[in-house]
């Protein structure tokens, strides 16, 4: 199999299902959005991270491509199963964003990014999760879009969050804490 296939030259690509839009469609960029994400969850994970952290984050990848997935089949047209996103997939963010709070301080600042870099990956990762999670919402005015994936994405923002605090904590680097001039 060819990797190039030379049909998207002229600034169109395929849905599955077939239907040809526009490589600047709202669909193409949720999902291009989504593969972004994906990216910078590879580059967290190659950090120097713990064995279960680097397995969440495998975990959250594969969900990412289920999420993909989703996005790239015309919704009128395809008939191809595609893989889904479960209740069970956001309750497991929810657990690990609990789990990881357990050891944290309060928060009583709003956080910077930065510390180092694994921490500032999780930071760039979360304002990707938060653009493929607008983009969603914006798709979904006007096609049809799981509900699961907006509120996936809303809680992997806060998952990568959290464990962006939990590097600093474990560390023991200073979180950046934002002290508004007043």
């Amino acid at each position: 199999m060819k990797i190039y296939t030379k049909t998207g030259d002229k600034g169109y690509t395929s849905l599955i299902g077939g239907t040809r839009v526009p490589k600047h469609h709202v669909r193409i960029e949720t999902y291009g959005t989504v593969d972004e994400l994906n990216s910078y969850i590879g580059i967290i994970r190659d950090q120097e991270i713990t064995p279960e952290q680097k397995d969440m984050l495998k975990e959250i990848q594969d969900r990412l491509f289920t999420i993909g997935s989703s996005l790239a089949s015309d919704p009128e047209k395809s008939k191809m199963k595609i893989p889904d996103l479960h209740t069970s997939d956001i309750e497991l963010l929810e657990q690990q964003i609990d789990k990881m709070n357990e050891d944290l301080p309060e928060l009583r600042h709003f956080i910077l990014p930065g510390g180092d870099q694994a921490v500032s990956f999780c930071h760039i990762a979360r304002c990707v999760c938060r653009r493929a999670e607008r983009i969603c919402v914006n798709l979904a005015e006007i096609s049809s879009v799981d509900e699961q994936v907006i509120i996936y994405l809303n809680r992997l923002s806060d998952y990568l969050f959290v464990l962006a605090r939990k590097l600093c904590h474990d560390r023991k680097i200073p979180e950046n804490q934002w002290i508004p001039r007043i």
